[in-house]
């Protein structure tokens, strides 16, 4: 097979590709592509949060007790203030759900991007979610 039947072949297959494509039909007859919807997130209602142990997202002087709280323990944690305010949410979602190996999960939680936390920092971030009474606040 020369080099141009072997372009014609795949642009061939390409189309027939194309073609195979769902689609839909309107009023008049006429086939146009089908298009799904993106996912949407929805942020849980208030009470839906509360119950599932997570607490608000923290703001104005709330937001700096909890990330001085959390840089008491482990300083690096805070480098990016955003993953570790969802990181403490979450994991307090996990301690008022009674989860196992919390100071495991903190550790992980806490490690993101350039920041390593230790399981000896989680534990020490529990602590602090607690003693803070942020994950009361759920």
């Amino acid at each position: 097979m020369n080099r141009t039947a072997a372009v014609l072949t795949l642009a061939s297959a390409g189309l027939l590709a194309l073609t195979a494509c769902s689609s839909d039909t309107d009023a008049a007859g006429d086939t146009k592509p089908s298009v799904t919807a993106p996912a949407t997130t929805t942020v849980p209602p208030a009470k839906d949060r509360k119950s599932s142990g997570i607490p608000p997202e923290p703001t104005g002087q709330a937001r700096a007790d909890l990330l001085a709280a959390i840089k008491a323990v482990a300083p690096d944690a805070v480098r990016y203030e955003d993953k570790a305010i969802d990181a403490a949410r979450n994991q307090c979602h996990a301690i008022n759900g009674g989860g196992n190996k919390l100071d495991w999960t903190a550790s992980q939680r806490f490690t993101y991007k350039d920041v390593v936390t230790t399981e000896e920092q989680g534990k020490a971030l529990n602590k602090a979610l607690i003693d803070s009474g942020f994950c009361k606040t759920a």
